[in-house]
């Protein structure tokens, strides 16, 4: 967004992006006030939410598909005890990105990719070998 967020000369930033990071950088682009447009991003959110819950789906170009799909009832596992749980039916929100991001997102991979806390990059040990069906 701006030069104290962008991490490592990529324009990646090593915290989540914030809705005041966003306002601020489109008012910036538009020349608007903060607050102005920090009602503008509000309003068009709540417009995505309403268009969701009353339609079920919303298709922006480029961008993404936003839609509200049913998970039936099931049996889980609590993973700390082993014990068998039951999990009520509920609705759930679904997001399936669009070309234009599907292709940025592809960029970063012949860029380097991101690195992601959760998966260092391991040194210690190679990756494993692919099965190769005989045996």
């Amino acid at each position: 967004m701006d030069a104290q967020n962008s991490g490592g000369g990529t324009g990646r930033s090593a915290r989540a992006v914030t809705k005041k990071d966003i306002v601020r950088t489109i008012a910036e682009q538009i020349d608007l006030p903060q607050l102005r447009t920090k009602e503008l991003v509000q309003r068009t959110f709540d417009a995505l939410i309403e268009a969701l819950v009353r339609e079920g789906r919303i298709e922006l170009r480029n961008f993404g598909v936003f839609q509200i799909k049913r998970r039936e009832a099931r049996m889980a596992r609590n993973p700390r005890t082993g014990e068998r749980v039951p999990v009520q039916a509920k609705s759930v929100v679904t997001f399936k990105p669009g070309k234009e991001m599907e292709a940025r997102v592809r960029e970063l991979d012949r860029q380097g990719g991101l690195r992601s806390e959760a998966s260092p990059p391991s040194s210690s040990s190679p990756p494993p070998a692919p099965e190769t069906g005989a045996g």
